[in-house]
C-alpha cells in the first residue's frame, strides 16, 4: 500500500513543508518575514515643574486647583498662584491703553464697577474747547504708557446736566467705586499741560497710573510714584534747555 505524504497550507501565509523544499531548491522566492507589532511604549507624563507650568493657560491653571498630585508640594502650589497672577496681570495690561469714550448708560459699568479692580481716569470734555483738545492729547500718551490704568472721556453735559463750561476740563479719578480725586480746569495740571505734569498730578497722594509691570506692594507704588516725579523733572529740565537753545539761536541772528 502505497504510503502518501500529504502537505498543506491550514492557515493562510503559513508556511508548508514543501513550500520550505522548493525555497531551498530556488522555485519559490524567499519567505516574507513575520510580521511584528511595534512594542508598546506607554506615554511618559511631563514632569510637574516651573517649564511644566510656564506651557499652560489661566484656564489650566485654574483646572489644577484641586489636583492631588500638589498638595504635597508647596513650591509648585506657590508657583501655580504666581504664574495665574502674572497672566491675569497680562491680560489686565493688554485690556487698556487708549482713551475709550463713553455716554451716560455706559458709566456704571465702564467706571464705577471698573474701578473695583483698576484705577479709573474719566476726563469729562467738550469738543471745540482748545484746552480739552490739550488736555486730551497727554491723557492719550498716558493711556499708552501705563495701559493698565483705564482712561475714559464723557462729554461734560452728557456726565452731568449742566456742568459748567468754565470747568472744562475736569479730571474725575475713581477706585473701589468711589471718587477719589477731582481737579478742575488745565490750571490743576501745572502752567504747562504736559504727559508728565499730568501724572504728576494724578499721583499726588496714590498711585494711579499702572504700567502693567508693577506689584501691589508698598515699596512698588513708591516705585511708580518716584517714577513719575522723575519723568516730570527731567521733562522740566529738557523744556528749559529747549528754550535756551532757542534763546541762544534768536540772539545770534
Amino acid at each position: 500500500m502505497a504510503d502518501y505524504h500529504f502537505v498543506y497550507k491550514d492557515v493562510e501565509g503559513t508556511s508548508t513543508q514543501w513550500d520550505d523544499i522548493q525555497r531551498k531548491l530556488g522555485n519559490l522566492p524567499a519567505k516574507a518575514p513575520a510580521f511584528k507589532p511595534p512594542a508598546y511604549t506607554p506615554e511618559k507624563d511631563d514632569p510637574k515643574d516651573q517649564a511644566w507650568f510656564d506651557k499652560m493657560t489661566e484656564e489650566e491653571l485654574e483646572d489644577l486647583e484641586d489636583d492631588k498630585d500638589l498638595d504635597d508640594d508647596r513650591f509648585l502650589q506657590e508657583y501655580r498662584k504666581k504664574r495665574l497672577t502674572e497672566l491675569r496681570e497680562a491680560a489686565k495690561v493688554k485690556r487698556y491703553g487708549s482713551v475709550t469714550p463713553i455716554s451716560s448708560s455706559d458709566f456704571m459699568r465702564e467706571v464705577t464697577q471698573a474701578s473695583a479692580e483698576d484705577w479709573v481716569v474719566v476726563c469729562l470734555y467738550k469738543d471745540g474747547f482748545a484746552e480739552c483738545g490739550l488736555l486730551l492729547g497727554c491723557l492719550d500718551e498716558l493711556a499708552s504708557r501705563y495701559p493698565a490704568t483705564k482712561f475714559v472721556k464723557i462729554i461734560s453735559t452728557d456726565c452731568i446736566p449742566n456742568y459748567p463750561d468754565c470747568n472744562l476740563p475736569t479730571l474725575v479719578v475713581y477706585r473701589h467705586g468711589a471718587v477719589k480725586g477731582t481737579h478742575v480746569g488745565l490750571k490743576s495740571v501745572g502752567r504747562r499741560c504736559t504727559p508728565e505734569s499730568v501724572a504728576l498730578v494724578l499721583c499726588q497722594s496714590e498711585p494711579v497710573l499702572n504700567d502693567g509691570k508693577s506689584g501691589d506692594d508698598d515699596s512698588s507704588r513708591e516705585a511708580v510714584m518716584a517714577g513719575v516725579r522723575r519723568q516730570f523733572i527731567e521733562r522740566v529740565v529738557k523744556d528749559h534747555e529747549d528754550k535756551d537753545n532757542d534763546d541762544d539761536g534768536y540772539n545770534s541772528d
